[in-house]
């Protein structure tokens, strides 16, 4: 046996189906796949759902949090982004299940499921609960971070584990190493000592060794499962078939620096394509405003990057409401409900506050004044609109100025690197994970390198 063998079989030692064995009641109203998931994640104990957007996450998180709940008798939190708390509780009641929403440990049904956000997890006990979940897990992704550091610590001795999320490894697969700490099952550094080589220096790039891929995987699949779509797990896609997306680039004319050249250059590095964004800023927020106004029956998102441009874009755009990092947390949660509730037309605000788990099928407009050089936060901020549930086309503008270069196509491009790792990974996994939660045989689980990659409707409709 493999030295690779070797460590997946302690490590598969350790982590064995320790969940609920016996057979478990899932609300009747879950999709095929939500309740294959589920079953999957009851029957592990400690797992991860890697489920892309509008796949109905907190459908199976609620679902996942009574089981626990009724087989300990244990009350169970679940963890979640700003102002999703109210939207979970909202879902949970559509499939019968009570969801209670807390702001402090005077608040927790001790008997029940009790959700908050993460900036309030101090005001809780963790030893308490008999389970927790991550809801948009991808904010343990850095391990060098508090966050990620605080929740281990805080729930390392809890039974049941579930941290669900789109985008577990945004950047590359090293990042799937925060997951599995949290999850006990061992520490990232253990993973990669393991499993990847380093590039030497003092650079942090880390390569997954070519002939250790395949129990890498079987690694990966025994704790977390990644699905891009019900297909991946042999069910029908139809109902979650996305409307048509159509990306818009609006360049506005600044006149470029030079840089001692004859002629005139693109930013090339983070801070100089900075530099351009505050030079453009008046011109981008003047266009989009003219854009949003124009439109004034739809409701809009319009994320910025730059304090001053939301500062800006909220007194130029009519009616227009605005969430900024220093605002306090009732603040921020009763803007985001006015938006969601149809009360306020515009929502002006930044991707990293606002841009995971909300749900906002009711608008179809979108607009990025500044777009970030964070594909995640791109990625994600995008499916709050263009999503399960969306049923018109949806439309995304992009302002920039032209010394800021080819932003769409940086997009573009991290797209294309985003789907391929992703589809890497649901093609490794694919096989190993239909065979635990569907009961199939698997065939093979051999990566084809060569195999062509599906363009995404994200770029195909770009």
């Amino acid at each position: 046996m493999s030295d690779y063998a070797n460590f997946v079989s302690r490590k598969l030692s350790h982590i064995s189906p320790s969940g609920i064995v016996r057979p478990v009641a899932l609300p009747t109203s879950l999709f095929d796949h939500q309740r294959a998931l589920t079953g999957w994640a009851l029957k592990r104990g400690r797992t991860a759902i890697f489920a892309d957007t509008g796949l109905g996450k907190s459908r199976m998180e609620v679902a996942w949090a009574d089981a626990v709940r009724q087989e300990t008798s244990m009350p169970v939190l679940i963890l979640a982004p700003l102002a999703v708390a109210a939207q979970t509780a909202i879902e949970a009641a559509q499939i019968g299940i009570e969801v209670t929403v807390c702001r402090d440990g005077a608040d927790v049904n001790d008997r029940g499921i009790n959700i908050t956000n993460y900036d309030r997890l101090h005001r809780f006990n963790p030893a308490m609960f008999g389970g927790v979940v991550l809801d948009e897990s991808s904010i343990i992704k850095h391990h060098d971070a508090k966050t990620f550091s605080t929740l281990t610590t805080a729930f390392r001795d809890t039974p049941y584990k579930l941290p669900a999320t789109a985008t577990p490894a945004p950047n590359d697969w090293t990042e799937l190493g925060t997951h599995a700490e949290f999850l006990g099952i061992c520490t990232r550094q253990e993973m990669l000592a393991e499993f990847f080589t380093h590039d030497g220096g003092d650079t942090s790039v880390w390569r997954l060794k070519g002939h250790a891929r395949q129990e890498f995987w079987r690694f990966v699949v025994s704790w977390g499962a990644l699905i891009r779509r019900p297909s991946d797990l042999g069910y029908d896609d139809g109902a979650y078939a996305l409307p048509p997306l159509h990306l818009h680039e609006h360049q506005v004319g600044v006149d470029m620096p030079t840089g001692g050249m004859l002629f005139a250059m693109e930013a090339q590095t983070l801070s100089e394509r900075r530099d351009a964004r505050r030079m453009s800023m008046e011109d981008r927020v003047r266009e989009c405003s003219k854009r949003v106004n124009a439109e004034s029956s739809e409701p809009w998102v319009v994320w910025c990057d730059l304090n001053d441009e939301s500062t800006a874009l909220t007194q130029a755009i009519d009616g227009a409401i605005e969430i900024r990092g220093s605002d306090d947390v009732d603040t921020k949660e009763s803007r985001l409900q006015a938006f969601a509730s149809g009360k306020a037309r515009v929502l002006v605000s930044k991707p990293s506050i606002c841009g995971w788990g909300l749900n906002w099928q009711h608008s179809a407009r979108m607009a990025f004044v500044g777009v970030t050089d964070s594909y995640e936060a791109y990625y994600q901020a995008v499916r709050r609109c263009w999503r399960f549930g969306q049923k018109r086309d949806v439309h995304v503008h992009i302002f920039s100025s032209k010394a800021e270069g080819a932003v769409v196509a940086n997009l573009k491009r991290k797209e294309r690197e985003a789907a391929q790792m992703a589809e890497s990974l649901s093609a490794e996994t694919r096989d190993a994970v239909m065979a635990e939660v569907t009961g199939t045989t698997r065939q093979t689980n051999v990566h084809n390198a060569g195999k062509p990659v599906n363009v995404p409707a994200f770029l195909r409709a770009a």
